[in-house]
């Protein structure tokens, strides 16, 4: 039988969202456009007759979506992204993951996170965790080519792919836990260096009409005195 992380549980009536965020702010709509894409797919799937689950990473999805959808999250992970994020954290994710579709928690899995484009843009992502999606360019690849050849294999291909499928979904969660965090980064990076630049600007426009207000102060008494003196 094809293991359940690649065949799934064969419904699509319960979703789990995984919408990975930073665990601080000041990053400009870093945190926003994630919590924000998350909402959406809540209603879309909602609309549908779906039922929807939340597993939040990161403080700022928990305490965001818990305002709204407090009802609909199951798991929550932070400080996996506060420092550069390391495997076994995602391995960790991957491992109750695994646990929940077991328990039959949910029929499938998405992620929602940000991938690094440059340090400027990052792209808002989802993507199917469980069950693994085939790639549509194998299936049409697959059906111009006809019936395969059996590979023989040692040990079988069912202990293969029992061994290799929760690597694989741990390894696809390690490298969205870095596009995020790199993401996270560059978007800090500008959303302070855009502060710095509006302090900057601030600062001139106020020292300007500080000095106009000074000048004009001074011009006024300097009239004053003269109209004085004037008067004498």
């Amino acid at each position: 039988p094809m293991p359940k992380l690649m065949a799934g549980t064969g419904e699509d009536k319960v979703h789990l969202l995984v919408p990975i965020t930073a665990d601080r702010g000041l990053c400009g709509g870093f945190n926003g456009s994630i919590v924000r894409a998350t909402r959406q797919q809540v209603v879309s799937l909602t609309a549908q007759g779906k039922t929807v689950k939340i597993f939040c990473i990161g403080r700022k999805a928990r305490d965001l979506l818990r305002r709204d959808h407090a009802d609909l999250i199951i798991d929550s992970m932070t400080g996996v992204t506060h420092n550069n994020p390391s495997y076994e954290s995602a391995d960790e994710i991957g491992t109750r993951l695994v646990a929940l579709l077991d328990s039959g928690e949910f029929d499938v899995c998405t992620m929602i996170f940000n991938t690094f484009k440059s340090a400027i843009a990052q792209v808002l992502t989802r993507r199917q965790l469980i069950p693994v999606p085939r790639p549509e360019a194998a299936e049409e690849s697959d059906a111009q080519a006809g019936p395969k050849a059996l590979h023989i294999m040692e040990p079988s291909e069912a202990e293969l792919m029992e061994t290799l499928l929760p690597r694989n979904l741990s390894t696809q969660i390690f490298r969205a836990l870095l596009e995020s965090y790199a993401s996270e980064q560059g978007a800090r990076m500008t959303a302070m260096d855009n502060a710095t630049r509006n302090a900057g600007d601030m600062i001139d426009g106020l020292t300007l009409t500080y000095n106009r207000t000074r000048q004009a102060v001074i011009t006024s008494e300097l009239i004053e005195i003269i109209s004085g003196a004037e008067a004498l």
